[in-house]
């Protein structure tokens, strides 16, 4: 089982977003003692993407930031922990900036990239979390948060949650529960040359969610077609620069 959570505040004012989701985390916290992680939403850079980085080894950082400069203008670089931020405004498209990223070395990760998302996890409690990287200072409009106890893949930063959907900015998910088709839903995206980066079957709903939105569809949309195309039992929230969503399997096995 696992837990999770959404908070978004309706007036689209800035508030202590991370402290707020952190407070629902802690009451869920029984429900997954594994990992836990958040998906916040801060003010807009004008001028820049916020791009979270696992480091493969901290050493690594100073390299990293060389590395990635002639892609575009970096105006913030912060170490904490495992991860690098950087904030940068690219000059080249995100995939090919994300490819570059990975290919420095091996256990270098992009765990998120938006103009407003920083998502931040670890393995631990989520008072872990925020003794770590003092969550509860974040301000913003929402966010998302997730407490897991494993039942199937490994407990490492990488199958933590909430997950980016890879490649889409912006754009996360949380969820509790089993996707059954995942293997085979998994197959045609990889057909597709679309990367995974974890055994994760929550992995497949933000992956899901980026395919769908950047055909066209609305979220509401895409949170109505997962009913049919998702199998299993499931609740998952997404979030976007201005939304959550939700929805559970049709049975509603899950809680929220």
């Amino acid at each position: 089982m696992c837990g999770i959570v959404g908070f978004l505040d309706k007036t689209k004012s800035r508030t202590t977003v991370g402290k707020i989701v952190l407070q629902m985390l802690d009451a869920l916290g029984a429900r997954g003692p594994d990992s836990a992680g958040v998906a916040l939403y801060g003010q807009k850079k004008d001028k820049g993407m916020v791009v979270q980085i696992k480091l493969g080894k901290q050493k690594e950082a100073t390299f990293i930031v060389e590395q990635l400069e002639e892609f575009g203008t970096i105006s913030e670089v912060k170490i904490v922990a495992e991860y690098l931020r950087l904030v940068i405004s690219l000059e080249v498209d995100t995939a090919s900036f994300l490819k570059v990223v990975e290919s420095l070395d091996q256990g270098i990760e992009v765990v998120s990239l938006g103009a407003q998302l920083e998502v931040v996890k670890q393995v631990g409690t989520p008072k872990n979390l925020e003794s770590t990287y003092n969550i509860s200072s974040f301000t913003g409009t929402h966010g998302l948060g997730h407490t897991r106890l494993s039942t199937e893949s490994r407990v490492d930063l990488s199958h933590s949650q909430p997950f980016w959907a890879y490649g889409y900015a912006d754009l996360a998910i949380v969820h509790n529960g089993h996707i059954t088709n995942y293997h085979t839903m998994r197959r045609l995206y990889e057909q597709r040359g679309i990367e995974f980066h974890t055994e994760n079957d929550s992995e497949i709903i933000g992956i899901y969610f980026a395919d769908q939105l950047s055909k066209g569809m609305v979220l509401q949309e895409v949170l109505e077609a997962s009913l049919t195309d998702l199998d299993g039992s499931f609740s998952y929230l997404v979030s976007t620069p201005d939304s959550i969503g939700f929805a559970k399997d049709p049975f509603s096995f899950k809680p929220l």
